[in-house]
């Protein structure tokens, strides 16, 4: 049987993209037969039995946002333990470069190495890194990227060939859970508070350019009491500060709108295609990171990052239903499926048995 582990460098205790990704990777993987671990910063239990946790993290500021990242000698001295007992036959590093246990293991592993690139724009420690940087990471076998903006940020600044393999997302855990009930037309945004989500973009859309709806806002972070401030009074939103990945979930089925109004720095849309694959339509930002995932029109209403105005009408618009909501909801529908783990893990297999095979 073939042994995999998989390094992330953030804690799998805080959500996050690159988190959901490893892990889903994971239990696709196992359920093909491939014994996969996965090596991460836990800051509490370790979410699986095939987790080795590595110690708590520590925030870091990171392009635009906060990184749970664990950069302490100790979390490099038990991911060095953990892959010398575990003996694994390939290791695949997400996010090579950011201290902590990747960068360990990108420096100390033996056998074959495979690093999947996440992050995209303006990467202040790939710039410090640029030198050292092309120099680790001649040691990969193979460089991974998981959209055509992360591939043109790493081969910017590391030099180097690039595969691109999209995200991926369980289309069945999104489309069975069950709703959470909602008194009338709601629309969710997901994410921290910080300026690059644009969560202050969609407060003016609706006090502002009148949007009727009630607005779930899950998560927290610097923006939370200045925007919680000035939508003081309004009943028209519900705080609900950091959610479960299940409330997660029905919150997605039981709003009748997704909003993503990111700005800039999202690398691929996933909060997007959890959308998409929970039959929610999605008012997004017009930026690369997420017209790559949700074509204009046909599986979201895409508009001007930043424009208030143009968001609100597009949440009308998408509030409103008919026909054209209802078909453009279908198309996205069919476009997540495009993208599911089950795929992604076959394909990083795929790519996984030449190396196997010539070490």
């Amino acid at each position: 049987m073939v042994r995999v582990g998989l390094v992330c460098p953030y804690s799998l205790s805080i959500p996050g993209g690159v988190q959901g990704q490893v892990l889903g990777i994971a239990r696709a993987l196992r359920s093909m037969g491939v014994e996969a671990r996965v090596l991460a910063p836990c800051d509490g239990p370790p979410p699986e039995p095939w987790v080795s946790p590595l110690g708590a993290s520590v925030p870091a500021a990171a392009n635009g946002s906060v990184a749970p990242i664990a950069p302490d000698p100790a979390a490099s001295l038990r991911t060095i333990r953990v892959l010398r007992d575990e003996r694994f036959d390939l290791v695949h590093l997400h996010e090579p470069l950011v201290p902590g246990p990747t960068l360990t293991a990108l420096l100390f592993s033996d056998g074959p190495l495979v690093g999947t690139f996440h992050r995209a724009g303006t990467i202040s420690w790939y710039r410090a890194m640029r030198g050292p940087g092309r120099w680790a990471t001649r040691r990969l076998a193979l460089r991974c990227a998981v959209s055509a903006l992360a591939l043109e940020t790493a081969r910017q600044t590391l030099g180097g060939e690039y595969e691109l393999v999209w995200n991926g997302i369980d289309i069945r855990l999104v489309s069975v859970v069950e709703p959470w009930p909602s008194s009338g037309p709601t629309v969710l945004f997901l994410g921290r508070h910080e300026p690059r989500k644009g969560l202050a973009v969609l407060v003016e859309a609706v006090v502002h350019h009148g949007v009727e709806a009630r607005i779930w806002v899950a998560g927290e972070g610097p923006q939370t009491a200045s925007l919680k401030e000035a939508t003081l009074g309004d009943s028209r939103f519900e705080w609900l500060g950091v959610i479960s990945e299940d409330e997660k979930l029905r919150r997605l089925r039981g709003a009748d709108v997704l909003a993503a109004p990111s700005l800039h720095g999202e690398s691929f849309g996933m909060v997007l295609l959890e959308g998409m694959a929970a039959c929610t339509p999605v008012v997004a930002s017009d930026i690369p990171g997420y017209a790559n995932v949700a074509r204009q029109s046909k599986d979201a209403i895409l508009v001007p990052p930043g424009d208030a105005a143009a968001l609100a009408a597009g949440l009308r618009e998408a509030l409103a239903g008919g026909a054209v909501i209802k078909a453009m909801t279908e198309s996205a529908y069919a476009r997540a499926g495009e993208h599911s783990l089950a795929s992604l893990a076959r394909r990083y297999l795929e790519l996984y048995e030449p190396l196997l095979a010539k070490h």
